[in-house]
């Protein structure tokens, strides 16, 4: 999102500018004119600093001395993204030219305004630097909802499948019961992946339970099996058109996706509701009625409710708070975290959530090997669930998934090959390598879902209320 930030030959560009007191007012005067060629300033929002203006009515004085409407920030004039929102909404300037600086506006201070500006379309530049907003197609002809992160390996693929099983559910309840199709008339996941097709792919999950060997067999063809929208298909029994994308700017745009092109696939399918499903902190390139953030507890505070994860908050309507539980994650945090993201964007409903894995299959009365994505600091508390929940004896268990060295050091442990079946998320070497290899040995491989659930036990239900309340959302504010 950095770069060269002069503007192209023609009309000036509509822009508020964002101006201190500790530049003298004849130098920010002197500056606004030599910047007068590439912008048109509408307004000023003066940040602080204004012991070089009359103090007794330092409005009146701003004014005459910057030649333009002067809004302030701070002590009575209020909170300064809350000014910043005023005067764009007032004004619905294309940028905001920020010719302020230290000691007035620093790193964070500056990221802020920078998230509140992109989330009201509007870009910001500086100096050196220049952020635009994501560029969002609309191109969905139905009710859509999008699924963004914070990071990989937050859950996004988990709540996806989720969300699609609740909604549709949903769907054929407000039917009266009767059976909804989840390739037409039912839900439908665009997800955007690192290993996605060339060309937008429709897996007809919906019908049938997609298999180990289905997934072998493609494997071998060449393509990624254990891709969002395989797994997808899979777990959820849905159809899904997958996609793939490349990069991901600070404010989540790729350099290169075909998602475009997925949304017009998907349309075809005429589904009831699309989820646009994102790809690390990368966030599909199509408006949507409605968005989740889901964000790691785990994670730096100001990953999610600083730089560039303001903006994401901001952009959404719930955020789900995943791997919420110690040791990923102290109380103490998780409590800090939910207070920051709400005052980010005050009454955004957030949800500590964690994820337990359940097999496809029943495993009850067999010993069995898994294979997760999760920390390893995660083992006790898997095993304890799988065999608890499941009836199952769990003799070994590698988090090496991601991993293809050390996960084929983890296949040849005594202990991995003293089971009976192959319990596996369906990502990263899932197929070409656990598969494979349990195949090889003549052991079953069953794949296992990631589903999510309340952190807080008495919440419990509070994630299929929100999943069904951001679809209804949707499609109350879709305009076809």
């Amino acid at each position: 999102m950095t770069g060269d930030v002069r503007a192209p030959a023609g009309a000036p560009v509509p822009a508020v500018v964002l101006i201190d007191g500790e530049h003298y007012p004849p130098v920010v005067v002197d500056a606004l004119a030599q910047l007068g060629t590439r912008f048109t300033f509408l307004a000023a929002v003066f940040l602080g600093g204004a012991e070089k203006l009359d103090s007794r009515d330092p409005t009146a004085t701003a004014r005459e001395a910057y030649g333009l409407p002067v809004y302030f920030a701070g002590g009575a004039g209020g909170e300064v993204t809350d000014v910043l929102a005023e005067v764009i909404n007032a004004y619905k300037p294309q940028t905001v030219v920020d010719v302020s600086d230290e000691p007035v506006v620093g790193y964070q201070e500056r990221f802020r305004l920078i998230s509140h500006a992109l989330a009201r379309n509007v870009s910001y530049e500086g100096s050196d630097f220049r952020f635009a907003p994501p560029k969002l197609e609309h191109l969905a002809t139905n009710p859509s909802l999008s699924i963004i992160g914070t990071a990989k390996r937050v859950g996004k693929t988990a709540l996806s499948g989720f969300a699609a099983r609740t909604i549709h559910k949903h769907l054929s309840l407000m039917r009266e019961g009767r059976p909804l199709d989840p390739g037409r008339g039912g839900v439908v996941i665009v997800p955007m992946g690192r290993g996605g097709p060339s060309a937008p792919e429709v897996i007809h999950g919906a019908g049938r339970a997609l298999e180990a060997g289905d997934l072998l067999e493609w494997s071998r063809a060449g393509r990624h099996a254990a891709s969002d929208h395989f797994e997808d298909a899979a777990l959820s029994r849905v159809t899904t058109v997958g996609c793939r994308r490349c990069g991901g700017g600070m404010a989540g745009e790729p350099f290169v996706s075909n998602v475009a092109e997925g949304a017009r696939v998907a349309n075809s399918l005429l589904p009831t509701l699309t989820i646009f499903e994102g790809s690390g902190a990368a966030i599909p390139p199509v408006a949507t009625d409605a968005r989740l953030l889901v964000a790691g507890a785990h994670q730096p505070l100001e990953y999610v409710a600083g730089y560039l994860g303001t903006y994401r908050v901001l952009l959404s309507d719930a955020v789900v708070l995943a791997m919420a539980e110690e040791p990923l994650a102290e109380v103490e945090q998780v409590r800090r975290m939910v207070a920051e993201i709400d005052v980010i964007k005050p009454g955004i409903p957030v949800i500590p959530a964690v994820f337990r894995p359940q097999p496809l299959k029943d495993v009850a009365g067999r010993s069995v090997a898994f294979f997760s994505t999760a920390p390893q600091v995660q083992e006790g508390v898997l095993r304890r669930h799988l065999e608890e929940t499941c009836g199952c004896r769990v003799v070994a268990f590698s988090s090496n998934l991601s991993d293809r060295g050390r996960l084929r050091t983890d296949l040849e442990r005594d202990d991995v090959r003293g089971a009976e079946v192959f319990l596996t998320e369906i990502k990263a070497a899932a197929i070409d390598v656990v598969a494979e290899e349990a195949e090889a040995r003549g052991v079953e491989t069953v794949f296992v879902d990631n589903i999510p659930l309340e952190a807080d036990p008495s919440r419990r239900g509070e994630l299929a209320d929100m999943c069904r309340e951001l679809a209804g959302r949707a499609m109350e504010r879709f305009e076809g």
